[in-house]
């Protein structure tokens, strides 16, 4: 596990950024790493063996020539002088000054041995005489490196002893270690350079799908029509895709036009209807005076209706000239001690609930659409007053060239999974505790988007069972500006 995160940590530092184990960009680049480090250390272990191979195999073969003739020559040169003679004359005719030569006979006496400066008698009680290998092999002995062999000695049938030959190589030995050491480095460099450069192509391929990402995950609504992906010099395949990308941000714009157009029309058409069947009922309410309990009931239930399906069918037309740009503001200052003080007024009339109104001293002027700022805040001290027993506040103030309203209720509150919601169309609560009866969804989306229209901006901070404070911040009007 500490392994797989330091991988995805030196990665995340070779691109800059940090990567995610499941993306395909640290997976590529694990992949293709991890083939390319696999690729050189086998080129560089089978560059390193071929090394060796080419500069011992030349001393083992020779050893082993020597070995396998040195019988014969003892032979040929104990015709003049007997069998201890053939093998003093064999030792001196093969031994050189790198090539060192000992006999020994079956009873251990040494018969003859190599004139040069190196005693092999010692390096084989070093190593012991039983652990000298039969074929020529490398050995080490000390800092020095040496090809040995010893076999027996068999001199017209009869084993005589033992020959023991032995190739000083210290010097190809080290020359070869050296090589070996610098092919280890180079192969290091190489790797960490294909490892950068490996890390950074992928990157760069797949930037065209990154854009496409950013794109996808900060596009609104208002940027459907002009939304599109340019990609100039991305590969045939991202190209594909990044076409199709746009023809489905045009389809969803498209879509998108004729939705609103379909929510305007229809809420334009239904309301002047609704308008006429609303009057006729309030009509027959105050003419019914033979109706019965029931029937009068039953046709106040139908006015209410109407009048809650006509103002959402107004809220319906104000989100789509917002959403199409049709909504017009008139930007003026605005004094929200007295505008807030007349929202507070009209709502203790209208609900016979307490709204007070917390404020400084100083006159705050924000720069805003005073019609549309008051339809806010009733609008936000009317659902305060649905969902608390207790006085709602209005509380005033500013901060960095911002006006700021806070609308505080201290009632049934909101939970952290809806606060991310209520600003959704249509979003209603399944609570049965917060859901209004005669809400549509709209209120705060409509909000939402005044607000915003008037370049403000509104947050909500909530807990349950201690109310909600509803904050709209506005740019102070500046005369100087």
């Amino acid at each position: 596990m500490s392994m797989h995160k330091s991988i995805r940590t030196a990665i995340s530092n070779l691109l800059g950024k940090r990567v995610s184990t499941t993306s395909l960009q640290f997976r590529l680049t694990v992949e293709l790493i991890a083939l390319s480090v696999i690729s050189l250390m086998g080129v560089s272990a089978w560059a390193g063996w071929s090394m060796e191979q080419t500069v011992v195999n030349g001393h083992k073969q020779m050893l082993e020539y020597i070995a396998m003739r040195f019988p014969d020559l003892v032979e040929m040169y104990m015709e003049t002088g007997g069998i201890n003679a053939g093998i003093e004359r064999t030792s001196s005719k093969v031994s050189t000054s790198d090539l060192s030569v000992l006999v020994k006979s079956a009873d251990g006496r040494i018969l003859a041995k190599s004139a040069n400066n190196h005693d092999l008698s010692a390096d084989l009680t070093n190593i012991g005489y039983n652990e000298v290998p039969t074929t020529p092999k490398v050995v080490q002995i000390g800092d020095r490196y040496a090809v040995m062999c010893g076999s027996a000695l068999i001199v017209d049938g009869n084993i005589v002893g033992k020959v023991y030959l032995s190739q000083d190589i210290t010097n190809e030995q080290r020359q070869l270690n050296n090589g070996i050491y610098g092919l280890a480095i180079v192969s290091t460099i190489a790797t960490g350079v294909l490892i950068l450069a490996i890390a950074l192509r992928i990157r760069k391929a797949l930037v065209p799908l990154q854009q496409m990402s950013q794109m996808a995950s900060v596009i609104s609504i208002d940027d459907l029509g002009g939304a599109k992906l340019q990609l100039a010099k991305a590969p045939d395949e991202i190209l594909g895709l990044a076409q199709a990308f746009n023809e489905m941000l045009h389809r969803l714009s498209g879509s998108w036009e004729q939705q609103h157009q379909f929510v305007g029309n229809v809420s334009h058409e239904l309301r002047t209807p609704l308008t006429v069947i609303c009057g006729y009922l309030q009509s027959l309410l105050r003419r019914g005076d033979n109706l019965s309990v029931y029937q009068k009931q039953a046709l106040e239930t139908a006015s209410a209706e109407t009048e809650r399906t006509i103002q959402m069918l107004q809220d319906l037309l104000d989100l789509a000239r917002a959403d199409s740009g049709n909504l017009q503001f008139r930007q003026d200052p605005v004094f929200l001690n007295t505008l807030a003080a007349e929202v507070a007024g009209m709502s203790e009339k209208v609900s016979d609930r307490s709204v007070k109104l917390l404020s400084t001293d100083q006159d705050i002027v924000a720069l805003a659409d005073q019609d549309r700022l008051q339809q806010v805040l009733i609008n936000l001290v009317d659902n305060a007053i649905k969902y608390s027993t207790d006085p709602v506040e209005i509380q005033l103030a500013t901060k960095d060239e911002q006006a700021i309203i806070h609308v505080c209720d201290r009632g049934i509150g909101i939970s952290l999974a809806h606060q991310h919601r209520i600003f959704e169309r249509f979003y209603r609560s399944d609570d049965p505790s917060t859901r209004s009866r005669d809400g549509t969804g709209l209120g705060l989306a409509i909000a939402k988007s005044l607000v915003e229209g008037m370049d403000g901006r509104i947050t909500v901070l909530s807990k349950p069972n201690e109310g909600s404070i509803f904050t709209i911040t506005l740019p102070i009007w500046n005369p100087q500006r």
